[in-house]
């Protein structure tokens, strides 16, 4: 990678020089798109695994950790508001309490993380460090979720629950987040 490549920085959707109508259209999309991950799951006691954390990866690599964390923090919100966003087409702040809590939660700094990754060149350009940045995305919601659910089950059974069934799904999605970044990256 040459220098001018890393003095730009990997802005795909270029939605840092748009204007505010935009950038808040590009929220309404990512939580749509947060939406329709949380649909596509697989059941499993006490937490469900599903696309969630593509999407969260994702966003945050293509909007940028600023943007891509206000994303994710408005779907928070209005998973929060009632509204069905979360897994099973449900929302409601006791979410936040419960099971699952620690990985809505971390969802945001998941974002921001891979976001600040990719716009130091961890991006679609080099494929195995989009992999890397969105495997750290996925690392942390892990690391934060298990906490939280420790508090609730113990940190051996969580981590236990909580972590271990959803590695190689962290990194299958890993793999499928960077391959599709890899189709935003600039040619040439």
């Amino acid at each position: 990678m040459t220098d001018l490549a890393l003095s730009r920085p990997f802005s795909p959707l270029r939605l840092e020089s748009r204007s505010l109508a935009w950038q808040a259209g590009a929220v309404i999309v990512g939580s749509l798109l947060l939406a329709l991950s949380s649909q596509i799951k697989v059941p499993m006691y006490p937490v469900p695994m599903t696309m969630q954390t593509f999407a969260v990866t994702l966003i945050g690599a293509l909007y940028g950790w600023r943007l891509g964390a206000v994303t994710v923090i408005a779907w928070l919100a209005q998973g929060a508001m009632g509204l069905p966003v979360f897994a099973g087409a449900v929302g409601g702040a006791a979410y936040f309490a419960g099971p699952t809590g620690g990985y809505l939660l971390a969802f945001p700094f998941a974002a921001a993380l891979t976001g600040w990754l990719a716009q130091r060149g961890w991006n679609g350009s080099r494929v195995g460090l989009a992999f890397a940045a969105m495997l750290a995305g996925n690392a942390l919601c892990l690391v934060i979720g298990v906490a939280w659910l420790g508090t609730l089950i113990g940190l051996s059974k969580a981590i236990a629950l909580g972590a271990t069934p959803f590695i190689l799904g962290a990194i299958l999605k890993s793999a499928l987040a960077a391959a599709a970044l890899k189709a935003f990256a600039p040619r040439g």
